[in-house]
């Protein structure tokens, strides 16, 4: 039976806390939606994968995700039935006989999952993993016990759960209320949904302590894993011209004059791009966006940089450090520099102390000194595996 996994990372994940959706959070040096998606195809079963993601994330999980057997990305809904649905849809002109639904902040599937969902799908139109409540039961408000919930016959659901593809396209389309996930759309249809072993390692990421718990079981599983540093610079120039906005390593700088260049001419994200597909003989910016395409014209270079560190993540790397030097007279740059750093850790997906950005000048020498220009120059290191 052919089967896709549709990878639901379109929520906002505002409990999370961070700049960014849990779902792309660096977790052992890669993006959290990375590990979902390959514990999903690590055992096969899973043919395809369909990313559901914000509109605005999909050059994200795009890079996020290369490599691997992956549909081109769905945008998503205003909630989670809503963004099931269109992947569901996106999928309708050629249907899969079995479709997995699994939360892109889930980063551990357990081995077995995918074999025991799809045997229960011979005989039932749906299975989800599930394990039975092992806590007491309170119902409280206002800070007090109401009372005691019985937890006999109760399960904590997780993911991925699984569906017989036309069956569950149906109770979508028939919805008539929202569902917390899609096991209840086929219970509300007379549906008969399996339940199979569950596991305390399938974790749903929702708090920074989760993440915290998480990297340090992976990082005792992948100890015997050696990583080798390779360096990695960058270099670039842009003019200074009237009429443009001056965009540096992510931040708008206010003032008359900004910088031309196919894209938004970010000298800054330009060079530190550069740095880190050199860190990883991948080419140069170039290479990747060439501005030869009109889909690059005006575009955010953010989309660049994301690319970039989705490179690091599909090698199995981590960042371990970014320095960025932009030459210039002006603007100045200090003022601006903090916010700069954390905007680019926010695209690489790293700590803000693992990155840097300083300013100097040519002593007025040259293009730089005579202010017809700027310069950036980047240097990173980047551990992969050896």
């Amino acid at each position: 039976m052919r089967c896709v996994a549709l990878l639901m990372a379109a929520g906002s994940g505002s409990r999370f806390g961070a700049p960014q959706p849990k779902q792309y959070s660096i977790l052992a040096g890669r993006p959290v939606i990375r590990h979902a998606a390959e514990a999903l195809l690590r055992e096969g079963g899973v043919d395809a994968l369909l990313p559901i993601c914000a509109p605005d994330m999909m050059a994200t999980v795009t890079a996020a995700l290369e490599g691997l057997p992956c549909l081109a990305p769905v945008a998503g809904g205003a909630t989670r039935q809503a963004s099931v649905r269109a992947g569901l849809e996106a999928l309708a002109g050629d249907p899969p006989a079995v479709v997995l639904v699994h939360d892109a902040a889930r980063p551990v599937v357990p081995a077995g999952t995918v074999a025991a969902l799809m045997a229960a799908l011979e005989d039932h139109p749906g299975a989800i993993p599930a394990q039975p409540v092992s806590d007491t039961l309170k119902r409280g408000d206002g800070g007090l016990i109401l009372e005691t919930v019985p937890r006999a016959g109760l399960f904590r659901a997780q993911t991925p759960q699984a569906f017989r593809f036309e069956l569950l396209l149906a109770a979508h389309r028939g919805a008539a209320a929202e569902a917390t996930d899609d096991a209840q759309l086929l219970e509300a249809a007379g549906l008969a949904v399996v339940l199979v072993p569950g596991h305390e390692s399938n974790v749903k990421i929702t708090w920074p302590e989760d993440l915290a718990r998480m990297e340090a079981a992976l990082r005792e599983a992948t100890m015997s894993v050696p990583m080798i540093p390779r360096i990695g610079t960058g270099f670039d120039v842009h003019r200074i011209v009237e009429g443009r906005p001056m965009v540096l390593c992510g931040v708008v700088v206010p003032g008359p004059l900004g910088l031309d260049g196919h894209s938004d001419a970010d000298v800054g994200i330009h060079a530190l791009c550069d740095a880190i597909y050199g860190a990883l003989a991948e080419g140069d910016i170039g290479r990747w966006f060439p501005p030869s395409d009109n889909q690059y014209k005006d575009a955010d270079s953010a989309r660049f940089l994301v690319h970039a560190a989705g490179r690091i993540a599909a090698r199995g790397g981590v960042l371990a450090n970014a320095d960025v030097t932009l030459i210039c007279e002006r603007p100045k740059i200090t003022p601006h520099a903090t916010a700069m750093r954390e905007r680019l850790a926010g695209l690489l997906g790293v700590p803000v102390d693992r990155v840097s950005v300083k300013a100097t000048t040519t002593e007025r020498l040259g293009f730089a000194g005579r202010g017809e220009g700027i310069a950036a120059q980047a240097a990173v290191s980047v551990l992969v595996p050896g």
